[in-house]
């Protein structure tokens, strides 16, 4: 059996199955990421609850996986080399499991290298504007009497949303027919948009239709279905 106690996330986190991918997340748009990506390419895991209410996210034992202390993190015990590999960053661990798995990444150079580019256009773009307009429009910065900085993001929001239509006239997925990790990195942070942070109706998500096409064939997918709910809250 793989021997995972030299890493201190296992102390706080026991290894059920040490022999699996241990995935330490909780279910926002950057964690289910994650949990759908292993759910799509079935890779064995082992979920475990990284809980916000407790800052679980800055024990020691988190940190010692991420310093940066932000969810997800993997430790795969089969790593490169049959070594163990820990990794933090949604989108590096996107590209590590479609790489482990040889799914969800073309294998011709320059459509892998395309799709890269649509998760790097998430990473910096998509999350972090979709964040702030989350951050003005339903939490603390919604109290904010100057509305400037607010409607600076929704502008981006837009904008962004604007360049993804455009992009899926005539394609199926964002890789046109091939469904990849370029299309698990935007979806959980569009649905994030309209659905948990409510702003569908200031950033006129109405209008971007092939946005909404895409999502709502995202949403189906049984493995998106069962991805967002990991880790549970229950555990």
């Amino acid at each position: 059996m793989t021997d995972l106690s030299s890493f201190p996330v296992t102390r706080k986190w026991p290894a059920l199955h040490p022999d699996r991918i241990q995935l330490y997340s909780f279910p926002t748009p950057n964690g289910v990421k994650v949990s759908i990506a292993l759910e799509e390419t079935g890779l064995p895991y082992e979920a475990h609850l990284v809980a916000f209410d407790t800052n679980d996210q800055l024990s020691p034992e988190f940190l010692s996986l991420n310093p940066n202390n932000k969810i997800p993190a993997i430790l795969d015990p089969q790593g490169p080399g049959g070594e163990p590999l820990a990794l933090f960053e949604s989108g590096a661990i996107l590209l590590y499991l479609a790489e482990k798995s040889g799914q969800l990444l073309p294998r011709d150079a320059a459509r892998r290298y395309e799709t890269i580019q649509w998760v790097m256009f998430q990473m910096g773009g998509i999350g972090p504007m979709f964040g702030q307009v989350g951050f003005f429009h339903k939490f603390a910065g919604k109290e904010y009497e100057d509305k400037r900085p607010r409607d600076r993001y929704v502008a981006e929001a837009k904008r962004l949303l604007g360049v993804l239509d455009v992009r899926l006239r005539g394609r199926a997925w964002v890789m046109g027919e091939d469904y990849t990790i370029a299309d698990i990195a935007i979806f959980p942070w569009v649905r994030s948009l309209v659905d948990f942070y409510g702003a569908g109706e200031l950033v006129g998500f109405d209008a971007f239709e092939e946005v909404k096409r895409v999502l709502d064939a995202f949403a189906a997918r049984p493995a998106v279905e069962r991805g967002l709910g990991v880790p549970s809250r229950k555990t």
